[in-house]
């Protein structure tokens, strides 16, 4: 009898102490119910000011068009600065076309000249200056100094371009650049070896224990031009990252002013904004 009573007092106080334990339980699932449900009203509401014809992402939205034609404007402005044109102004039906439903892919260039003219088209020119096929091969003692010294001031054009317009878009270029004229640089934060044993002259600054910085001219004043075709090649890839940043591919490697044109003929297009 007295097993039986001590059996019955034990399983009362284990009773409730399990009722206690699920009273507690209970009040945390309550309080975890009730910040959920204030959770999604929150959502409830933010959902609300995001859509609607007066919502956040409306408002985004119409800023992002405001900027982007900002953008636009200011580009327009440096392609009426620095034009990029045939040197012989086709007829509008002749007129090759930088933008269409498709934009023109790497492989639709392979038959373009480094100047970026096509097989029976006329060259591309900036203010009427040609890039030089000097710039591209190692020149003699006889070249033409006068022809060298226009394609240094047509890639001085180029780069002052192509920096004004990756202010614009808010691009840090990859290369930057030393604007200077014709007698600008091309900036190589992280050169391969092969880069690095081109440079005899000491301009590189140390930016730390793997990194230095290293300038490349774009311009020649003598018969070795290495250095200044890979800084063509640099100053290529940095419109080639302004390209891929709007969403269009460059045109090849040595199509500097071909792939500038269609830089600013994207930017300057309905596509730009609508997107």
């Amino acid at each position: 009898m007295w097993d039986l009573k001590m059996h019955t007092k034990k399983m009362t106080e284990d009773v409730d102490d399990r009722r206690k334990e699920l009273c507690i339980k209970v009040r945390t699932l309550s309080t975890t119910s009730n910040t959920l449900s204030t959770a999604q009203s929150k959502l409830k509401e933010a959902d609300k000011l995001l859509s609607g014809e007066n919502g956040l992402h409306v408002r985004l939205k119409s800023v992002e068009r405001m900027l982007r034609m900002r953008q636009q404007y200011m580009t327009a402005q440096v392609e009426h600065i620095y034009p990029v044109r045939p040197l012989i102004e086709q007829s509008p039906a002749n007129k090759p076309s930088f933008l269409n439903s498709s934009i023109l892919r790497t492989r639709d260039a392979e038959s373009m000249a480094p100047n970026g003219s096509q097989n029976g088209q006329a060259p591309l020119a900036i203010l009427g200056l040609q890039l030089s096929k000097l710039t591209m091969k190692k020149t003699g003692y006889f070249s033409d100094k006068t022809e060298i010294q226009k394609s240094a001031t047509a890639l001085g054009y180029v780069a002052h371009a192509v920096s004004l317009i990756a202010s614009y878009l808010d691009v840090p270029l990859r290369y930057p650049l030393r604007l200077g004229g014709s007698r600008s640089y091309v900036l190589d934060h992280a050169p391969s070896v092969e880069s690095s044993s081109l440079a005899s002259a000491p301009s590189s600054v140390p930016l730390g224990t793997s990194m230095r910085t290293m300038e490349f001219p774009l311009f020649s004043e003598s018969q070795e031009t290495t250095r200044s075709a890979y800084a063509v090649f640099l100053l290529n890839k940095d419109i080639e990252q302004l390209l891929n940043h709007i969403g269009a591919e460059s045109l090849g490697p040595r199509h500097v002013l071909a792939n500038l044109k269609q830089l600013t003929t994207i930017v300057q297009s309905q596509q730009y904004i609508s997107n």
